[in-house]
């Protein structure tokens, strides 16, 4: 009877344990439980335009570059590729004159190119060309292209120039429509049939430059033709045969004139 009485006992003690505060220690860890957990916030993130500042436009020099003595014009402000400052009678006086004159002198360096090229190849295989087709020549006996200076213009058929003009007409009504194009640039008429442009911003400055150079040098060039030939009297194959002719014809022809002794 007593050791029953003691398991009663011992089942009354037990469950009045499940009615008793619990330890401090697991209440601590109870509470920390139930509070929210607060995230460490990641570090902001800063945006590199935050943290470098903005490259500075470079400083144009005051004086012009292609003539160190003359002042820069303020209209030729670096922007164009080729711009070196020169405007020594002050055609641009505003950045859309500087656009015009880019136009016209792209222009221009593109049809002296072809000049350039044409003419001596004019006055090597024009007379060639009529013979073989039963015609007259254009080029005359000293071989020199017509031009105003050396006259013969007369010998050139009306429809060519007919079909010169409506060319012209056609490439510059193409240019007109280019220019609402956005990112436009003067000459940029979108002919890249070998698609030698290159994509990024660099390559397209380099070849822009190139253009530029050999159209200036053309530009000299075809001018210097017509007066060469205007105060020679002779064709400029003729003339500096070393440049149009094979080694081999332009020795015998140096020969010939006593230029070379044999």
């Amino acid at each position: 009877m007593k050791f029953s009485s003691g398991i009663i006992l011992a089942t009354m003690a037990a469950s009045a344990q499940a009615f008793v505060q619990p330890s401090a220690s697991f209440s601590s860890a109870l509470r920390m439980s139930e509070e929210p957990v607060v995230e460490a916030e990641a570090p902001a993130v800063v945006e590199a335009a935050e943290v470098f500042e903005a490259t500075p436009e470079p400083i144009q020099p005051s004086m012009s570059q292609a003539l160190p003595w003359m002042e820069r014009p303020a209209a030729l402000d670096g922007s164009l590729v080729g711009d070196v400052g020169f405007d020594p009678l002050g055609f641009a006086k505003s950045s859309e004159d500087l656009m015009n004159y880019r136009e016209a002198e792209i222009k221009h360096a593109r049809l002296a190119m072809l000049a350039a090229a044409g003419w001596p190849l004019s006055e090597l295989f024009d007379g060639k060309i009529a013979s073989t087709f039963g015609m007259n020549p254009i080029v005359d006996a000293s071989d020199r292209a017509p031009s105003v200076l050396n006259g013969g213009l007369g010998k050139i058929s009306p429809v060519y120039w007919l079909l010169c003009i409506g060319g012209a007409a056609a490439i510059d009504l193409i240019g007109i429509n280019a220019k609402s194009k956005p990112g436009y640039t003067p000459g940029n008429l979108g002919f890249d049939p070998l698609g030698m442009y290159p994509k990024d911003q660099a390559g397209q400055e380099r070849m822009q430059l190139a253009e530029l150079k050999n159209g200036r040098l053309a530009m000299i060039a075809i001018t210097a033709f017509a007066v060469q030939e205007f105060v020679s009297g002779t064709g400029v194959i003729d003339e500096t045969p070393l440049f149009f002719k094979p080694l081999a014809t332009t020795i015998h022809e140096y020969t010939n004139a006593g230029y070379v002794y044999h």
